[in-house]
């Protein structure tokens, strides 16, 4: 006859760790808990912070429920356990709940919204690892939890190596184009009433960049402007009474030159004229499209 024992010692507790935090120890309990190190929940706090904010309510919400380092209650049942004859700390807590629940629900934390889909796998894997979890003993309570923690651990790696394989795709990605964050992401529009105030280079990382030159009354001799978007499109609009030589490029995508336009990897349109007062214009795209139009009368 065969006895099955469980060591208090090997039972793992989900808690906040107090040596391994930078804010409350969130990351730290959980790398704990499920073997994966800390960094991988930091960054993945942080990026779901920066798709839409939903890192910071998530890392909120765990260390309401998770309790420190070798406490029995979390904040949140500390102060539901402190005050059992009065319900409004329940009440309150529902109505924390609630407004979480509410903002993630319209925080972006895929590309196009669809959180739904991360859940469904997540409560989908829950599901099918609990299935035969009514009625189990205290020893078949481990095996099930042992097998929830395989089970997410799982998950966590898959979640994080697509998180990983991204950002070094967008490296790459930026390495190979020379995309500079620094320049400016979004949509750019410069209208430039003047000489006076016309710049020797307008650049955007990624988005849309209009400058438009049309009111610019250039002086006699050459003027030097230089445009580039790195990923994007670029639309440059020069007056129909000066002489243009423009340098057009593009390492991927497409130039047009007054009408004339050309498409590939590393495009190249050069147009000079001939003229008193010459506008010497660089538009450069690196993955995107480029315009240099003429001002309609």
């Amino acid at each position: 006859m065969s006895e099955h024992t469980v060591e208090s010692g090997s039972t793992k507790r989900l808690e906040r760790s107090r040596s391994d935090r930078m804010v409350a120890g969130v990351c730290g309990g959980l790398a704990r808990y499920f073997d994966i190190h800390p960094a991988f929940y930091r960054v993945g706090f942080v990026v779901l912070t920066l798709l839409g904010g939903a890192g910071v309510l998530i890392y909120a919400a765990a260390a309401l429920v998770m309790p420190d380092e070798g406490k029995e209650d979390s904040v949140a049942t500390a102060a539901l356990r402190s005050r059992r004859s009065r319900p409004w700390p329940l009440i309150g807590l529902a109505l924390v709940g609630v407004a979480i629940v509410s903002l993630l629900s319209r925080a972006t934390v895929w590309p196009h919204g669809d959180a739904w889909i991360l859940l469904l796998v997540a409560g989908g894997a829950i599901l099918w690892v609990t299935r035969h979890g009514g009625g189990v003993a205290s020893t078949d309570g481990a095996a099930l939890a042992a097998r929830m923690r395989r089970v997410v651990k799982g998950l966590a790696i898959a979640a994080g190596t697509i998180v990983a394989l991204v950002l070094v795709a967008a490296a790459i990605f930026a390495a190979v184009f020379h995309v500079h964050l620094g320049s400016g992401i979004g949509e750019r529009s410069y209208v430039v009433a003047g000489a006076p105030d016309l710049r020797r280079e307008y650049k955007l990382g990624i988005g849309d960049l209009t400058v438009d030159l049309r009111n610019v009354r250039f002086r006699a001799g050459e003027t030097h402007v230089g445009t580039r978007v790195d990923v994007g499109s670029l639309r440059v609009i020069v007056p129909g009474d000066v002489a243009l030589r423009v340098h057009g490029d593009a390492q991927l995508g497409q130039v047009e030159v007054l009408g004339r336009t050309a498409g590939g990897r590393n495009v190249d349109k050069t147009i000079e004229q001939a003229g008193k007062r010459i506008l010497v214009l660089d538009a450069h795209v690196g993955v995107g499209r480029a315009r240099v139009i003429r001002a309609v009368p």
